[in-house]
């Protein structure tokens, strides 16, 4: 089989400037990660100087997400030879296990991690992620409150709380956690966007009224989000014919309703200037916006 240098026409240099661009801006693209790192470890390790330790902790990571158990092992060996008693390498190892589906010897592994350094929360959060894995939400909802607890401005956390509350349907708490990464996070388009959908979820003239507020927010903050734009058509939409709405917020919503819905057409008028496709999903979006009887000026 061609090497990745061969099929690619690349040096060893431009690999490892690969790998570490996909590092630094997070990339999950895995199977590419394993491609290029394997060779890169294979056939140039020694040419990698110190690079070669996060190397290996990128493609281990890359391989666990492949199924590359073998890739994933040799990884870790390596790392497990240079750092000796690393928490971080003994977190990769038990990531490994996680993996594995050995979840129980993995937890151990956590919890000693913990016993040395109560304060290392990727530990904490590894812990929390195997309660997820094993369908036990409550506890890990529960494990999530109490590492907020410590860690209050730890975004990704509020975020995954709200998410496990949202598949619990406990829409009330999960509106809570995004409001408290609204608060941190103001200009996140996608925070307004789902605080607005789990409002919308919850229903009543009230929460339909902020679910419209918060999605013309998102959409002042990206005007090319189109779920916002469905999201601030259909919550318009019901308020408009919400017996319980006065007349004049009845007339307002049906205006803004009708916006959002010549916005929609618009938009898909210019994604696919005319295309086959484009025209299948204009007369499908004009049937939807027809069957709430609001249709665009």
């Amino acid at each position: 089989m061609a090497s990745v240098s061969d099929m690619y026409d690349v040096t060893w240099e431009e690999m490892r400037d690969k790998l570490r661009k996909w590092r630094e801006e997070n990339y999950r693209n895995s199977e590419q990660i394993v491609e290029v790192g394997e060779e890169l470890i294979q056939e140039h390790a020694s040419k990698l100087g110190d690079d070669i330790w996060i190397i290996y902790e990128q493609v281990m990571i890359a391989a666990l997400d492949c199924s590359r158990d073998d890739l994933a092992t040799t990884c870790l060996h390596e790392l497990q030879k240079q750092f000796q008693g690393s928490h971080r390498v003994k977190r990769l190892a038990g990531m490994r296990l996680e993996a594995l589906e050995r979840y129980d010897e993995a937890l151990k592994m956590y919890n000693d991690i913990l016993q040395d350094d109560s304060t290392n929360t990727a530990a904490r959060k590894r812990k929390i992620a195997i309660l997820k894995a094993q369908g036990k939400s409550t506890e890990a909802i529960r494990e999530l409150n109490e590492y907020l607890e410590q860690f209050v401005g730890d975004q990704e956390a509020w975020h995954e709380l709200a998410e496990l509350y949202i598949n619990e349907h406990d829409y009330a708490k999960a509106a809570f956690s995004l409001e408290e990464l609204m608060m941190t996070n103001p200009h996140n388009h996608l925070y307004c966007e789902q605080y607005a959908e789990v409002k919308y979820t919850q229903g009543g003239i009230e929460n339909l009224e902020l679910s419209r507020k918060y999605f013309a927010q998102a959409l002042k903050l990206n005007n090319r989000n189109m779920r916002a734009l469905f999201g601030l058509y259909m919550s318009a939409s019901h308020i408009g014919a919400s017996p319980k709405a006065s007349a004049k917020v009845k007339k307002d919503n049906v205006k803004y309703a009708a916006w959002a819905a010549s916005q929609i057409n618009r938009a898909y008028q210019l994604a696919g200037h005319g295309t086959k496709e484009t025209k299948c999903s204009l007369k499908a979006v004009e049937e939807m916006l027809e069957s709430m009887q609001i249709m665009p000026s």
